[in-house]
């Protein structure tokens, strides 16, 4: 059942004669549209609804322009936004916009989709990413993102929040694009621009709370419940009394960013947090109707919109889990809820504990470099094993899992935003260190996701911020942000998170010309940074090194075996290394994490192996590149077999892919 205000067809799938407006209120008496204009001014007018059988109410405003403004009148007393409303104009707090999808003229309608196989994703935050802050900004910067080797971008939650500043997670109108962001069209144009460049499109949606300011979802209905809590809040009603009509609002909000904005992947927030112990779980169902959707041509243009006319690949679900559940991806015969990936955390936190030594927190289940190894081999660390840091047994094996159903990073909104001083891998570990991270990373088995400014080693921190206009609101993130870090052993003052400086701070540099490193994100900066990040010629190399990473794995072919690959990994005191056997080749790659050259001997069998790629290379090294002495050449002989080499000396804090023809 549609919801919110439409064109085109009714919720029914009738033709329309104009705009029909349908809402799920189903224990109210007497609902009726206020439509109060283009600009929200003059004297309001009342359309009656009328109440279906489920709960909705419908009515249909013939001759209705797109750009009118409305609000629900609820029981004859206040108004209120629609809780479906496509843009909110005037903020959280203001009347609600008719949008006609139709009206978009898509450039792209045959844009044929990208294989989740060929995914490289590239996270970004829409206020940060440009000094802007808009959808329309961030077009500019496209075509750097394509000579990169990006594939899809990932947007942080663009559903309309309080304010102009906030990460996304606050939202509380899930199918309204961001007002200060550049609304609807913005979007959409960003979409379009996107798949003119060929890049795929991931949306980040929230479907497990809403945000603490400019939630009215309660004065239509139980869209929560209190029977669980999240770490934000209230759980949304997936199960409790009244939950279909709930169940029904995010399903079509997710076919909505499909449909109406072209969107290629959905992102499904924190999922752990969606709670649902029903026959059928919400992401089956979910799962099921992004299915349907697409299963036909003529289905992809949806009855609201222009809509894409052809569609070689389907939307993806990709889900964000901390729970190692396998569940989450495999088929519904199997017993799962079929989306199409989830994130793996247990990589980051092995990768980032080894290169800097932490072990507060959640770091410490991550002490060694087998759980790294494990990882790589295992998909998860935790798979069913004891974790110390949870003191119970966690995760369930998923080795059987293809590995392109694994979305894998060294660096996140989350593991970024969610340190104290918003600190990047750029402000924490050597120059060495940052391209062994990358190339961890970039030569996984597994999607790799990079965070906005990784690839040059931007310095600027990624810290929390909020626009909230209560001043209550405000005090109580501030004292939860500081209770959070304490109960993680930090010391200090996190900066304001109402401060519009923690917004500033944020925003990128993209490859300053300052020879010195880039705002206050950490006071380690400058510290123990030696050669890493900060000035211009080390970013250039640093991204030149991420260009050739994505190169070389698109041309091993790392994730298009046509059977599972085998993974085999080793490791002895601070090196680390994997052979994979693929249909295209095997692979053999090798990590030193220690301190010093280490000696290693590699498992060669009787094949010729060539070196694709080195970060020991000397051009990859900052110190030649100063002394304008690059060479494209390695301290790695080019070729080596059981024949010629016995053992061959990696360099201290680097990282080398070897490539073997098929047998």
């Amino acid at each position: 059942m549609k919801v919110g205000a439409r064109f085109g067809k009714a919720a029914n799938g009738e033709s329309l004669s104009g705009c029909e407006f349908s809402v799920w209120a189903p224990l109210l008496e007497q609902v009726a549209v206020e439509i109060v204009g283009a600009d929200g001014k003059g004297e309001p007018q009342y359309l009656p609804m009328m109440q279906d059988k489920a709960g909705y109410w419908h009515a249909i405003a013939p001759n209705l322009p797109a750009g009118t403004r409305y609000r629900y009148q609820l029981n004859g007393q206040e108004a209120w936004p629609d809780p479906a409303s496509s843009y909110q104009p005037e903020g959280v707090h203001g009347p609600s916009e008719v949008v006609d999808h139709s009206q978009f003229e898509w450039q792209n309608d045959d844009w044929q989709g990208v294989s989740l196989t060929d995914y490289i994703i590239y996270e970004l935050h829409i206020g940060t990413f440009t000094p802007e802050g808009t959808f329309e900004a961030v077009i500019a910067r496209l075509p750097d993102l394509v000579a990169l080797g990006i594939t899809a971008i990932e947007i942080m939650p663009v559903a309309q929040f309080p304010g102009a500043r906030n990460w996304g997670y606050d939202g509380v109108f899930t199918f309204a694009a961001q007002n200060s962001y550049g609304g609807p069209t913005g979007l959409k144009q960003l979409v379009d621009a996107c798949h003119s460049h060929g890049l795929a499109v991931v949306l980040d949606v929230v479907y497990n709370h809403f945000g603490p300011e400019g939630n009215y979802t309660g004065k239509f209905g139980s869209y929560t419940t209190e029977r669980y809590q999240t770490p934000w809040g209230s759980a949304i009603n997936f199960d409790d009394a009244y939950s279909d009509g709930v169940r029904n609002y995010f399903i079509e909000n997710a076919l909505s960013w499909l449909r109406d904005y072209h969107i290629d992947a959905l992102r499904l927030d924190a999922v752990h947090a969606i709670y649902d112990f029903g026959a059928k779980h919400f992401l089956q169902e979910l799962a099921e109707a992004v299915d349907d959707l697409f299963k036909e041509p003529d289905s992809v243009k949806g009855p609201d919109s222009r809509g894409r006319t052809q569609h070689s690949y389907p939307p993806y679900l990709i889900a964000e889990s901390d729970l190692n559940d396998p569940r989450l991806v495999r088929s519904i015969q199997q017993g799962g809820y079929q989306l199409d990936a989830q994130w793996s955390d247990d990589f980051h936190h092995a990768l980032h504990a080894r290169l800097t030594d932490e072990t507060i927190g959640y770091y410490s289940d991550f002490a060694s470099l087998d759980t790294l190894a494990a990882a790589i081999k295992n998909r998860f660390t935790y798979d069913g094993k004891y974790s110390p840091f949870r003191r119970r047994q966690h995760g369930n094996s998923a080795i059987d899992v293809p590995s392109h159903r694994f979305v894998v990073c060294n660096q996140n909104h989350d593991q970024v935003g969610n340190r104290m001083m918003g600190d990047r891998f750029s402000t924490l570990i050597s120059f060495d260190s940052l391209k062994l991270a990358a190339g961890a990373t970039l030569l996984s088995p597994y999607i790799p996701l990079l965070f906005m400014g990784e690839e040059y080693g931007e310095t600027a921190p990624f810290l929390y911020f909020v626009d909230h206009s209560d001043p209550q609101l405000i005090e109580g993130v501030r004292t939860g942000r500081k209770e959070e870090f304490r109960a993680f052993h930090s010391e200090g003052t996190p900066p304001d998170p109402a401060g519009l400086e923690a917004f500033k701070t944020s925003t990128l540099n993209w490859l300053s010309p300052n020879s010195e490193a880039t705002t206050a994100g950490s006071d380690q900066v400058g510290d123990q940074a030696g050669d890493r990040a900060g000035d211009r010629t080390s970013q250039i190399i640093l991204q030149k090194f991420y260009q050739k990473l994505i190169q070389v794995r698109r041309q091993c072919q790392i994730m298009i075996p046509s059977t599972p690959a085998e993974i085999m990994t080793e490791h002895t005191n601070d090196v680390l290394y994997y052979r994979r056997t693929l249909d295209s080749g095997n692979l053999l790659c090798i990590m030193n994490f220690g301190e010093q050259t280490a000696k290693v001997e590699l498992p060669l069998g009787t094949q010729t192996w060539h070196l694709q790629i080195s970060s020991a290379a000397a051009q990859w090294s900052v110190e030649p590149a100063k002394n304008e002495q690059i060479e494209n050449s390695a301290e790695l002989p080019q070729t080596i077999s059981a024949q010629t080499t016995s053992s061959l000396p990696f360099a201290a804090r680097s990282i080398a892919l070897y490539r073997a023809e098929p047998a």
